[in-house]
């Protein structure tokens, strides 16, 4: 296995992509508007997550984890919805989802996620 590290969308405080030793890890997701209901909040950041994932060369079918992060355990069941609907049949990967307080204001709910690359 290689020991390459290969970093996407970088700045000077993350990479919102890193391709190490075949696993393909992205940077926790928050949507461009949080203004917006948690449907559409969790739609915006799965369509960032499928782009992201098609830069490092994978797709959504080879997940292997996916942290998630909701302001209010009032949200799991819509933005569950939401999630079930973007899951591939046969390939939903394991899953923490927990209430936190996150930094971007007004924002319901963060995804990061890890697949096989």
């Amino acid at each position: 296995m290689s020991n390459e590290i290969k970093r996407l969308q970088t700045n000077a405080r993350m990479s919102q992509v890193v391709i190490a030793n075949g696993y393909v890890h992205l940077a926790g997701q928050v949507p461009d508007n949080a203004n917006v209901s948690i449907t559409e909040q969790a739609s915006n950041i799965l369509e960032r997550i499928d782009t992201l994932l098609a830069s490092a060369g994978v797709d959504k079918t080879r997940l292997i984890t996916a942290n998630i992060w909701l302001s209010d355990p009032k949200h799991f069941a819509e933005f569950n919805t939401v999630w079930d609907a973007w899951i591939p049949e046969g390939h939903a990967p394991t899953r923490a989802c927990v209430q936190a307080l996150l930094m971007k204001p007004g924002c319901d709910v963060e995804i990061a996620v890890t697949a096989l690359a």
